[in-house]
């Protein structure tokens, strides 16, 4: 019988240090941050939950600029999203950070993924039927392969 080696991982690590969940407030994303969760406690890895908010080009009342009525609109399921993230901190029991971006909801998970060197990417499956036809965010990630994603129906 031959001693055998352990095996050795390239970086050092077995597992990715930072995973990132693309949350918008829809119930698929509240779970998709629920899974990142217990991943990152289960790979003792930091929880990056990213917000991003749409810029909306129309549909402003009239009289009001555009971009104070976007940044209104935009920051309230930020702040949802947030305040839910605090009263579930104990609970997940992860290092986490929120960070928000205002754009494209796909460049901006890919924006944020790159920014922090994250090892994973957790996203919630679309609920819009309108994306089986253009495609959704998690689609694009998907598709983009820098990095493993997994998505959460």
């Amino acid at each position: 019988m031959t001693d055998q080696q352990p095996h050795r991982f390239a970086r050092g690590t077995d597992g990715p240090k930072v995973i990132v969940a693309g949350v918008d407030g829809s119930g698929s994303s509240m779970r998709a941050a629920a899974c990142a969760a217990g991943l990152a406690r289960r790979q003792n890895a930091e929880l990056a939950l990213v917000h991003v908010r749409p810029v909306i080009a129309s549909g402003a009342a009239p009289g009001v600029p555009v971009g104070d009525a976007t940044g209104e609109i935009a920051q309230e399921p930020a702040d949802e999203i947030r305040e839910t993230a605090e009263r579930l901190k104990d609970t997940w029991n992860v290092r986490w950070e929120f960070c928000a971006f205002r754009g494209d909801p796909y460049n901006g998970l890919v924006t944020a993924a790159d920014e922090l060197t994250v090892g994973a990417v957790v996203v919630g499956a679309s609920e819009s039927a309108g994306h089986r036809f253009i495609g959704s965010v998690a689609v694009r990630v998907v598709k983009a392969g820098r990095r493993p994603v997994t998505v959460v129906p």
